[in-house]
């Protein structure tokens, strides 16, 4: 090939390249939201190297596994449910070995292919699968799939290698500014939480607040607040965001029972990936017929000992992460604070009512006693009476005492 045609090919894919990276400049540009930045990059692999296919994995680096995020043919039921761990089929080899992978055709006869029979994207002919890296980490994968024979060109190759390294970057980026995204809403929700706790606020109202606000910050389908019954050494929903009967109206479980019974009795978080098929759990009929799915159940510890639990349902799989746990861990603590100190309030609050209609009923006892000249004993049988005949309490009773006799005196002067 003469020279001048060379450097002439050589030039227009460098110009082919630079567009592409404006074009992915735009894509990161416009926006930070990770899952809006994985379907414009699927789309655009597909676009550029006019494959039938492109997905994305990203790395849970909390579990080793890879997720399939995003694909340029929509699969929403399989996003965010197909996995794979380091080294597993040849996504996950790629990802171990930071070294592209590509097959001309028969991928599937490949020994390290891993076969999904839900994904149609299996049965292709060629794949070309390249490593996502960023600051020397693996970030995720990126997967490019034709349906018939493709002999994939060393221009091709390193395309998508310029495209994995830049979309690495954008991708650390969206989920650095997700997490602290994360963050600022955790801290407020904490914060009304302690603003909660210094309300003046019943105890049935602290609940409900505590509930809705983790029920915004978990995601959770269903939150809930379970108290201990410590006489009866039971738990039972006092709490929840839920307006189905059938879960407001469960029977309360043993301390030790089911997985909230177990959290309290064990005095640690338990986190459940799909409570009707979790031996020992006690409802998963009520959990199939509210879609219920993840567990998160986090004890209420206060000081050494426990007041409850808080129990974050999701409607699909959801493994809990490390900084999840943390969050409701937190706020379990808050809400156990909240909770003790509302009870010592309302205890406070009934102590000094009892005393207010003590000392009313002992003047009215005393005004029975000087007007009647009777005994104090039968004073107080004739307020005991009259408040069992009207079935009213003795303190109404002797404030109607107190109120007529002063009219009395009123009309005398």
């Amino acid at each position: 090939m003469p020279a001048h045609l060379n450097l002439k090919q050589q030039l227009r894919r460098k110009i082919g390249e630079v567009e592409l990276l404006h074009r992915l400049s735009e894509t990161v540009s416009s926006t930070l939201d990770l899952d809006a930045i994985l379907r414009h990059l699927a789309d655009m692999v597909a676009d550029v190297t006019r494959a039938d296919a492109c997905l994305l994995y990203l790395l849970d680096s909390a579990k080793g596994e890879l997720v399939l995020r995003a694909s340029k043919n929509r699969h929403p039921k399989l996003i965010g449910r197909i996995t794979l761990e380091m080294g597993e089929g040849i996504t996950g080899w790629v990802a171990k070995e930071r070294t592209p992978v590509k097959i001309a055709r028969h991928a599937s006869d490949d020994p390290r292919f891993k076969f999904f029979h839900n994904l149609p994207e299996d049965r292709y002919q060629a794949f070309l699968s390249t490593p996502m890296i960023h600051h020397g980490r693996v970030v995720g994968v990126i997967n490019v799939q034709h349906k018939r024979p493709h002999q994939h060109t060393p221009d091709e190759v390193a395309l998508i290698e310029t495209i994995a390294r830049h979309a690495g970057a954008a991708i650390e980026n969206a989920r650095l500014f997700a997490s602290m995204k994360e963050k600022a809403r955790q801290v407020e929700m904490l914060s009304q939480v302690s603003q909660t706790i210094a309300s003046n606020r019943y105890l049935e109202e602290i609940l409900q607040l505590i509930v809705t606000m983790t029920a915004q910050v978990m995601g959770s389908a269903i939150c809930a607040i379970m108290l201990v019954d410590d006489d009866r050494q039971q738990l039972s929903i006092k709490a929840t965001q839920s307006l189905s009967d059938a879960y407001r109206n469960k029977p309360p479980l043993r301390i030790g029972e089911s997985i909230s019974g177990r959290a309290v009795k064990e005095r640690r978080p338990l986190a459940v990936l799909d409570v009707t098929r979790e031996p020992g759990y006690m409802y998963p009929d009520v959990a199939r017929k509210e879609g219920l799915c993840s567990l998160l159940s986090v004890p209420m510890m206060m000081k050494d000992r426990v007041i409850g639990v808080i129990n974050s349902y999701t409607s699909q799989p959801h493994p809990f992460a490390p900084e999840e746990i943390q969050v409701l861990s937190a706020v379990a603590n808050q809400a156990a604070v909240a909770i003790e100190h509302t009870r010592l309030m309302e205890r406070s609050l009934a102590m000094q009512e009892a005393l207010e209609s003590r000392k009313l009923v002992e003047r009215a006892k005393g005004m029975l006693m000087r007007q009647r000249g009777i005994s104090e004993e039968l004073a107080f049988q004739l307020l005991q009476r009259q408040s069992m005949n009207s079935r009213k309490s003795m303190r109404e009773v002797a404030e109607a005492v107190l109120l007529a006799t002063s009219l009395h005196d009123s009309d005398r002067r």
